[in-house]
């Protein structure tokens, strides 16, 4: 097996890779910290490469290995290389928000997500590029290099979590951690050809501080396949003391689903998002696809979706709300997201939005009475090129950001869970991605189906052509 075979393996294939002693995590983690030395300069998906104490990490590992008869019971992802989101605290690590003023600030403190990963025995190899403070579905912070698209560097590969989309796409990471508020896990693995997680509300802590705007965002998983994500989904799981709310554990193990055997299910779908009514071709086909293809499972389609026309307002306005939440002063922020704070609605407006974000999500989950799942696109047009929106206005910019992600944003506002993964291509080589939402709490379902359209799907995306040394 030669190295960039190694680099794209699924994690799970290189955690029993790494059990059964065939490779080591010294050895594995080596080689993706040459392979970002060599390729995050043009992908920009990395802010910070932890080298020297991943290299520790992965020595002491390699180490512990050696001296163990017992390496079944290693912890699930013992010696994996991946990478977390620079949203995300990680302890003696940068963490900037995507903010270039705070470039320099050093984390003291692990977050829960990071807490779960670490002692699942990953070796962080750094902190991934983001949009400043999570804003935006591309990822190109000011004073930070864009992140590209790893199939078309042309193009961004999402966000706002698209550092760790194009890493793990391009072969940087395994895996990855991201976080979703309105799409930014499912977008970054529709751009770039993986699977993608957006977790049900209170599946995954947000400790050790709380939930932010509502409940909105969550941590989730970024992987290859469908198994790789389910069973970082299950390392991120639970509750962690002081949760202001949280699920009870699913009945099996996330990857335990992805083998499970499903009964006929009754599948709603739509090749838009209604009142949006846009959706680029190639789009509209790949759902249409992927409907058949749940026909010929045995499930039953019935082309049906609500309306998400109520929630724009509110919806935008508990996300601009985040801005002047962050505490950051104006002059460090980009003038978009200075924009946005300045929209920023009273507190009483908040409240307000909350209460009609919370009617409209009563009304969505009621939808789900009738199915058990509804197949919709993630996006309704297909990647942007890099900085293709600079120079638009920013009331322009906020229009076009709401066409493109508006599949997404519901499944936010309701805490449904939703699961992305690629479907289709189009005439540039940039993969399509659709989105299947399930009932609440649900993630069981949602990953055994995406496990059965995986495997019938003839499309595999494996290699990008710039990125096979």
């Amino acid at each position: 097996m030669n190295s960039v075979e190694l680099a794209f393996k699924p994690a799970l294939d290189l955690a029993q890779l790494i059990c059964d002693r065939r490779i080591s995590p010294l050895e594995l983690t080596q080689l993706y910290l040459n392979r970002i030395e060599k390729y995050n300069p043009q992908l920009g998906s990395f802010f910070h490469v932890a080298a020297e104490t991943a290299l520790s990490e992965a020595k002491e590992k390699t180490e512990q290995l050696a001296n163990r008869s017992d390496t079944h019971i290693l912890p699930p992802f013992f010696g994996v290389p991946t990478a977390i989101k620079d949203l995300t605290s990680v302890a003696a690590m940068p963490l900037s928000y995507g903010v270039a003023a705070l470039k320099d600030n050093i984390a003291k403190y692990d977050d829960g997500v990071t807490m779960r990963m670490k002692a699942a025995g990953f070796i962080i190899l750094g902190k991934t590029a983001t949009s400043q403070l999570g804003s935006f579905p591309y990822t190109e912070p000011p004073n930070f290099p864009p992140a590209r698209n790893p199939w078309h560097l042309d193009y961004t590969p999402g966000g706002s979590s698209g550092g760790a989309a194009a890493a793990v796409a391009a072969g940087l990471c395994s895996i990855s951690q991201g976080s979703d508020g309105g799409g930014s896990i499912r977008g970054p693995a529709a751009c770039c050809g993986l699977v993608g997680i957006k977790p049900s509300k209170g599946r995954v802590s947000n400790a050790p501080v709380g939930d932010h705007q509502s409940g909105i965002s969550t941590n989730g998983p970024l992987g290859r396949t469908v198994a790789d994500a389910a069973a970082l989904l299950d390392v991120m799981s639970g509750y962690i003391t002081g949760d202001p709310y949280w699920l009870p554990p699913p009945k099996t193990s996330f990857l335990a689903a992805t083998k499970a055997t499903l009964n006929p299910l009754k599948i709603a779908f739509c090749d838009h998002m209604p009142p949006f009514t846009n959706s680029e071709t190639i789009v509209k086909e790949t759902v249409q696809k992927t409907a058949k293809l749940l026909e010929t499972l045995g499930h039953n389609l019935e082309e049906k979706c609500p309306s998400v026309e109520a929630l724009i307002k509110p919806f935008t306005q508990v996300w601009q709300s985040g801005i002047g939440a962050s505490g950051l002063p104006a002059n460090i922020l980009s003038p978009l997201n200075n924009w946005f704070k300045q929209q920023e609605p009273s507190a009483g407006e908040y409240l307000q939005a909350v209460h009609k974000m919370q009617v409209f999500s009563r009304e969505l989950v009621a939808f789900f009475d009738e199915f058990d799942v509804l197949l919709l696109p993630v996006y309704l047009h297909q990647p942007i090129k890099v900085g293709a929106w600079q120079q638009l206005s920013p009331q322009e910019t906020l229009d076009k950001i709401i066409n493109w992600i508006a599949p997404c944003p519901a499944f936010n506002a309701s805490g449904l869970p939703a699961i992305s993964m690629p479907m289709g291509e189009d005439e540039k080589g940039l993969p399509v991605g659709i989105q299947l939402v399930g009932k609440p709490s649900d993630e069981l379902t949602l990953i055994t189906l995406a496990a059965q359209l995986e495997k019938i799907n003839e499309l595999s995306f494996g290699v990008p052509p710039l990125f096979t040394e």
